[in-house]
């Protein structure tokens, strides 16, 4: 069992920049691929970026492509979602989410996910 929990999130301006971490439990965090997700209220939960185990591979949505990026520390047990030039359509609850395996491919369809956590509010001002 793997717990996930997300901190960072917050109310910024147009422009600025927030990041997410996401730290988990257990020991064998660098066996997990990492995803990012967002919900709005009315929506489905979209994918946002992920990250394979090793760190090698990233995917972007491409509403986010060149202004998020994704990375991990497997030392640290953590995740990270460093978000640049933020808009008010970033606004959203943001989780992160761990599949099992040792996978090459990066994972960005929710329902592969095994682990998620409680989220974290981004809130964007325009």
């Amino acid at each position: 069992q793997v717990q996930l929990v997300e901190s960072g999130g917050g109310l910024v301006q147009a422009g600025g920049s927030l990041r997410l971490s996401c730290v988990a439990s257990g020991r064998t965090f660098s066996s997990y691929g990492m995803g990012w997700f967002r919900q709005t209220p009315g929506k489905e939960r979209e994918f946002v970026a992920a990250i394979t185990w090793s760190g090698g591979s990233t995917n972007y949505a491409d509403s986010v492509k060149g202004r998020f990026t994704i990375s991990r520390d497997n030392g640290k047990n953590t995740a990270y979602l460093q978000m640049n030039s933020l808009k008010p359509e970033d606004t959203a609850v943001y989780y992160c989410a761990a599949k099992r395996g040792i996978l090459a491919v990066v994972i960005t369809t929710d329902r592969h996910y095994d682990y998620w956590g409680q989220g974290t509010q981004v809130t964007v001002s325009s």
